[in-house]
């Protein structure tokens, strides 16, 4: 039986990347009590099925129901892509339909209208995110008008989390990637990176894309996006409890978690261990 008291917001992702969504969004609304869970021991989940990433992303959004959230944002484009839509229409009327789960592909794409000049959109992303082609399906919802050409970047998650973000071998991924983006469309104004590991790249990123394109990275448009959900939704704000604090969980060793984390949230942190 999952409790109906007020709880902290649930921050969700298969591995790190989520962290540079939990930080923004911290900083946005430093007020609010939050959990973030890492299913560290079984990412990545950009290259596995809709089946696995709906069963492993339902699993962990039932246990952050369990602690006592009444709010969780997938903070992962593949869950986002893969599993949320399940869990919304399948999932919540059976546990509970007065809790709500968000994801991060929706604000991006609505943040695209006040961005793009000539409606011809990148988006790099991991291979489990581009393949579904939700940012396809869902840009084309919001601006039939505006072209999309995606490209997945296999490489720069595996990068990030073995702290190469800053080697010359991961110029040459960027490089990679890129230029297959530009060599589809060459007139792209705008490029969402579609993934939340990919802002620790955005340096190399930026140096490679220069002048051709703007870059949208998603950490501050989910924040503010949250915050709008808050003000709009009244009877949610009032079940998420403010006390100013974070707990960090991880289905991986937490002393690994924690090390690695401090690349993300550029502070010290403790974790403990949840089996999921």
């Amino acid at each position: 039986m999952l409790s109906s008291a007020p709880g902290p917001i649930g921050v969700f992702d298969s591995g790190y990347g989520g962290l540079t969504i939990l930080k923004e969004i911290r900083e946005r609304l430093p007020e609010y009590d939050y959990i973030y869970l890492g299913d560290n021991a079984r990412n990545p989940y950009g290259t596995r099925s809709f089946d696995v990433v709906y069963e492993f992303t339902r699993q962990a959004v039932h246990a952050l129901f369990e602690r006592g959230c009444r709010l969780v944002i997938l903070a992962c484009n593949t869950a986002s892509a893969k599993a949320l839509r399940s869990i919304q229409q399948k999932d919540l009327p059976v546990w509970d339909d007065s809790r709500r789960v968000l994801g991060v592909i929706i604000p991006t794409v609505e943040a695209l209208g006040s961005i793009s000049k000539n409606g011809n959109i990148g988006v790099l992303g991991t291979p489990g995110t581009i393949s579904s082609g939700t940012y396809d399906i869902e840009i084309a919802k919001f601006f039939p008008q505006f072209r999309t050409v995606s490209v997945a970047c296999p490489m720069w998650v595996p990068l990030v989390e073995n702290k190469e973000y800053d080697s010359p071998g991961a110029d040459y991924f960027v490089e990679k990637y890129v230029e297959q983006l530009f060599a589809e469309e060459p007139d792209i104004d705008t490029i969402i990176l579609g993934c939340t590991h990919y802002p620790l790249l955005i340096d190399k990123i930026r140096s490679r894309v220069g002048d051709r394109a703007s870059i949208i990275t998603q950490g501050e448009l989910v924040a503010a996006s949250l915050a709008d959900y808050l003000r709009r939704h009244p009877e949610m704000d009032q079940k998420c409890t403010r006390g100013g604090t974070c707990t960090y969980l991880t289905t991986e060793n937490p002393d690994k978690f924690a090390e690695l984390a401090q690349s993300f949230m550029q502070t010290s942190l403790t974790a403990s261990h949840i089996t999921l």
